[in-house]
């Protein structure tokens, strides 16, 4: 049965909700593929740690057209953005294991990145729109899907490997298919617009207003991106250049998810209570402390403080997206479009900064710099508006 949007937008619409967040889980997975695939790669085209970064880049790259697309969806139906963008991810990061070329490699990942930028930009305002007054915790189901899909992705495609061999991914594309004609059968009546159906404001207009937001965001999001480049996108490296094995490296970063998906779940959920600073502030105290006690340890010890780091580290992101939603609920698209586009750029600078670090030292004296960075941003959160509600 097809979802209806009800009109009474008070209400928490649990099955909408849950059919938007799981196409995000779907489409997660396949970009997922990435960490795992890295060490491979970086093998195969004998890549230093810097252009492998590069190709993280690449994915992020097309987030730059985050604010234009959330603009165009506060004016016009989108839906069909998030319907098709599992089918194109899963082909174009399916497709990695038997690129000929390093040019071939950035391509398909720049087309996974366009389609991650769509749905990005729609997906969590429509699960936004459908949660009411519970936004933090429709942002918690909307990354929660995200953070299922990143659990399983490295998974899959280890085992994949193992099993099938690297030339045969290409069938992994399947189930992307299969997950955007869910979507389809599951969205035809459901609208992304807005509920004001206003005129609302320009790009520029809306960058002016979320000044006073954005200048703190900016910093909490640079030195939260430098430690979330470290954790997601080089631990798989770090720890086989620690001694362990593929299929450890890749499990790994899969515990780390895992234990994100709690994270995120009980983040966005606890701010409607408890208020988005007071969440954020938790996190960034913790964070740092476990990332130390992570790099003094090893092996099978590293595995609860992984475990904890997930639910600290991945808490954030929903809180972060409702108190955007929240404070610009007529441009709730765009609002999100520019803050998801900022975060994408000062997140790929950072695993560029990180990698080239890395080349000059080790991949451990990055995650030490990534830990100390993310105290630096402890005291903007207070600059923060409070949350307008809680319940």
């Amino acid at each position: 049965m097809a979802v209806e949007q009800s009109l009474d937008q008070e209400i928490f619409q649990t099955s909408g909700v849950a059919v938007v967040s799981s196409g995000h889980a779907v489409h997660d997975t396949y970009t997922a593929f990435l960490p795992a695939l890295l060490p491979l790669l970086i093998e195969k085209f004998s890549m230093s740690t810097t252009k492998a970064g590069l190709l993280t880049v690449f994915l992020q790259i097309p987030s730059l057209l985050q604010p234009f697309i959330g603009h165009l969806a506060d004016r016009a139906n989108l839906r069909f953005f998030i319907i098709l963008t599992p089918a194109i991810t899963g082909a174009a990061m399916s497709l990695l294991g038997i690129a000929p070329n390093f040019g071939f490699l950035a391509f398909l990942l720049v087309i996974a990145g366009i389609s991650s930028a769509a749905l990005h930009s729609v997906g969590p305002i429509l699960a936004g729109t459908l949660s009411g007054k519970k936004l933090g915790r429709g942002m918690s189901f909307w990354m929660v899907g995200g953070e299922l899909g990143r659990t399983l992705g490295p998974l899959i495609v280890v085992t994949a490997i193992t099993y099938l061999t690297i030339e045969r991914l290409p069938w992994l594309m399947l189930a992307g298919i299969l997950a955007s004609t869910f979507l389809y059968v599951q969205l035809k009546n459901i609208s992304t617009q807005p509920v004001t159906n206003g005129n609302g404001l320009s790009i520029l207009a809306a960058l002016k207003q979320m000044g006073p937001i954005m200048l703190p965001l900016l910093v909490l999001i640079f030195t939260r991106a430098m430690m979330m480049a470290s954790l997601t996108t080089y631990l798989p490296t770090f720890l086989m250049d620690e001694g362990a094995n593929l299929w450890i490296a890749g499990a790994s970063l899969s515990i780390l998810e895992a234990a994100g998906v709690v994270g995120a779940f009980f983040g966005g959920t606890l701010s409607d209570r408890l208020g988005r600073r007071r969440i954020l502030a938790i996190s960034f105290s913790a964070t740092p402390v476990l990332m130390a006690l992570f790099l003094i340890t090893a092996g099978i010890s590293q595995v609860p403080i992984l475990i904890l780091l997930g639910l600290s580290a991945l808490s954030v992101t929903p809180v972060i997206m409702a108190l955007v939603q929240e404070n610009f609920p007529e441009n709730r698209a765009l609002a999100n479009g520019i803050y998801m586009a900022i975060t994408f750029v000062l997140r790929s600078i950072a695993i560029i900064i990180l990698g080239l670090i890395a080349d000059q030292s080790s991949l451990r004296l990055t995650f030490i710099i990534s830990a100390g960075l993310i105290v630096v941003g402890l005291p903007f959160i207070f600059l923060l508006p409070k949350s307008k509600s809680a319940a």
